[in-house]
């Protein structure tokens, strides 16, 4: 994975800008005395925005870019001009992106479309100039508002394949056979195990103006969940799909065994994948006759559509895309669109980006992500009431 341009995970610091002082300044011009307080109030700091890009597909520029830091506001000036608002930092991630907080490992957010925005970190609030203070009896105001601090995180933002159908099975089950004869992708094919080292996506056309989206993940095997093999690192794409397609190659010993430890690796990992709807494809067919066809068929698991296929002489594909087109647009599966983001566990981190160590500035860095407006503006006047006694 050290070479590969896919990251599907990285560990990134954020910080939003901290709001401008508020200014005490008094109006001074000839013939005027006693102007009168004139400061302007602050500019907001800038914001951390996530933004979602259909065009990207890996989490690698945030690779290189492990801080991300808004602007401050600039203070407010004489006249009762505004400081300058700082700049807003925006942060493009593939469409399908998780975002957990680093230290709880609480899920934040998640980016589900192209455009669209979610406003991760807000930037300070611009403190109010004197001016706004001035009372019939108090003409001349000598204090302004601070602006709010910034507001610091460490995120993980997490990439989930956004897939109609996801490939579930053993390590050459012969998924990425399929994936290339049901669609133009080229994945890897080799005949050892782990030949997929990062998930792969092909569209599939379906009777000619329809399509949908296939993704072979990484083979998975027993123990999976616990963090054998290559299957933890990928099992989070399964998440996204919308139908469940398991693949168990026809030389196997025990297909409804293979399939009972799949399923329960699933479930291990997130218990909600045991809701989505699954299928069961029989590969490698072609070298079956009727007799043994007829045979492993009476020892299927029961409740599941399942279908034999080959998909290097083209058997039963036709008969597959069939069957996964009426799971996708099913009443059923359509209710089952949105599920619940499990947060992360020390299980289903990537190691090597949590022991990344930020260099980080330890000032003003205090969290005040949970403070309201109204809290503010009461720590301010208790701030006030301490200076004149």
């Amino acid at each position: 994975m050290a070479e590969s341009n896919f990251i599907d995970y990285v560990k990134i610091l954020c910080r939003s800008g901290k709001g401008g002082a508020g200014s005490r300044h008094f109006h001074r011009a000839k013939y005027v005395p006693k102007g009168g307080p004139d400061g302007g109030d602050g500019g907001r700091g800038g914001h951390i925005i996530l933004r979602g890009n259909r065009h990207m597909w890996t989490l690698l520029p945030l690779r290189y870019q492990r801080h991300v830091f808004a602007t401050d506001g600039e203070s407010g000036g004489a006249g009762r001009s505004f400081g300058k608002d700082g700049e807003d930092r925006i942060i493009e991630v593939p469409v399908g992106t998780a975002v957990f907080d680093a230290e709880t490992g609480g899920f934040l957010c998640e980016i589900t479309e192209d455009g669209q925005e979610i406003k991760l970190l807000r930037g300070g609030k611009g403190g109010l100039g004197n001016w706004h203070f001035a009372t019939s009896t108090n003409r001349a105001p000598r204090y302004a508002q601070p602006g709010q601090p910034a507001i610091e995180k460490a995120v993980i933002l997490e990439l989930k394949l956004l897939g109609d159908v996801g490939l579930v099975g053993f390590p050459n089950a012969g998924k990425s056979t399929l994936l290339s004869a049901m669609s133009a992708a080229k994945p890897k094919i080799a005949d050892y195990p782990f030949t997929t080292m990062e998930p792969s996506l092909g569209i599939v056309n379906y009777r000619g103006d329809k399509s949908f989206v296939m993704a072979d993940i990484p083979g998975i095997i027993e123990g999976a969940s616990e963090g054998k093999g290559l299957g933890l690192r990928f099992l989070r794409h399964i998440e996204r799909n919308a139908v469940l397609l398991f693949l168990i190659p026809a030389d196997s010993d025990d297909i409804k065994h293979d399939y009972e430890v799949l399923l329960n690796e699933l479930k291990e990992f997130n218990p909600e994948l045991a809701d989505k709807s699954r299928v069961l494809a029989i590969s490698k067919s072609d070298m079956l006759d009727d007799e043994l066809r007829e045979e492993i068929a009476k020892d299927l698991p029961e409740g599941i559509p399942t279908v034999f296929i080959s998909a290097v002489t083209g058997q039963g594909l036709t008969e597959l895309k069939d069957l996964l087109w009426r799971e996708i647009n099913s009443e059923d599966n359509q209710v089952k669109q949105t599920m619940t983001h499990r947060d992360l566990d020390v299980r289903h981190r990537v190691e090597e980006e949590d022991e990344f160590i930020f260099q980080q500035d330890d000032t003003d860095n205090d969290d005040f992500s949970n403070m309201t407006d109204e809290d503010w503006e009461d720590e301010f006047w208790d701030e006030e009431d301490k200076v004149n006694g």
